[in-house]
């Protein structure tokens, strides 16, 4: 009976073709997804991106810690040494 309802519904081949290089582009798009995320020079590149991006984001934090330590030692130094020179 399969036989039967195969060979009474017209193939459509340009609509099989179609849908087989559909098939195969979506195959190579995920072959090419794969070998990227295994690829070793790709994720050192990858990791060396996001060390990069963390980095730039903790310059300025960064920066500003160590400008208000030395305005912190500045003051002190001046309160103390304006201490020492009043006795």
């Amino acid at each position: 009976m399969a036989d039967a309802e195969t060979e009474s519904k017209p193939v459509n081949q340009d609509a099989l073709v179609a849908d087989i290089d559909r098939t195969r582009a979506e195959l190579a798009r995920t072959i090419d997804a794969i070998s990227d995320r295994v690829n070793p020079r790709k994720n050192v590149d990858r990791a060396m991106v996001q060390v990069r991006q963390r980095a730039s984001q903790i310059d300025p934090i960064m920066a500003g810690a160590a400008a208000a330590a030395v305005v912190v030692v500045g003051l002190t130094a001046f309160i103390l040494l304006g201490r020492r020179r009043k006795h």
